[in-house]
């Protein structure tokens, strides 16, 4: 079973414990207060404490963890703190919740795997994301617009962007397509796509449309 760390218990960071912990995760959750502790500890492993400090993240079994999600978001200090702390012990897929354009780029520099933007429902569509294995970085445009990375959707698979009539299916408009290099090591190709491009089965679609036909998608 895949096991979830997650630091910062707010809004986003309940539920998406909530969330991830109704999809079968072994969830563990950190954070300083306790009221909020005692409410997560009713359907994941909720642990009161100062992610800030190594030790804590060490003790509560985040070294163990295939991926952490840092979502704390007004302190910036904090933030960062813990997603340096997370990248310490070894965690291989950091997440971390970015408030700013500004607090993005720090997060990133200290070695954030992905950063996102968001707001409390899209906690259930990144809970389903990392319970599917295809974390996503996700960004809102404006209220209610969204672009997000997404797997190409079944029935889409091997036909053209024009035989797929995607934008008709869906309503979100293709912005470009991240593609595997055949070599594993190299970083993925991004085409801008025409009408006659082939949707591969391993294809990561970069999208943009209204964030409720986002959600559709899941």
């Amino acid at each position: 079973m895949k096991r979830i760390g997650i630091i910062g218990a707010g809004r986003f960071g309940l539920a998406l414990a909530e969330s991830l912990s109704n999809a079968g995760l072994d969830v563990i959750l950190v954070d300083r207060n306790r009221p909020a502790m005692q409410t997560a500890s009713e359907f994941v492993n909720a642990l009161q404490g100062d992610a800030t400090q190594p030790h804590v993240l060490e003790e509560a079994g985040f070294a163990e963890c295939d991926l952490v999600v840092v979502a704390i978001g007004s302190n910036m200090e904090a933030s960062v703190m813990a997603t340096a702390n997370c990248k310490e012990l070894g965690v291989p897929n950091v997440v971390a919740k970015a408030t700013s354009e500004l607090h993005g780029k720090i997060l990133r520099r200290i070695g954030a795997d992905n950063v996102v933007y968001p707001d409390r429902d899209s906690a259930h569509r990144l809970a389903r994301a990392i319970a599917k294995g295809d974390v996503i970085d996700f960004l809102e445009v404006s209220e209610g617009y969204s672009i997000a990375e997404i797997d190409v959707p079944d029935g889409m698979r091997s036909k053209t962007l024009a035989e797929s009539n995607f934008r008709n299916a869906t309503g979100l408009t293709v912005l470009c397509i991240r593609r595997a290099d055949p070599d594993p090591i190299k970083p993925r190709h991004v085409i801008i796509p025409k009408a006659s491009d082939v949707l591969m089965t391993d294809d990561k679609l970069i999208v943009f449309g209204e964030t409720k036909k986002l959600d559709a998608l899941g």
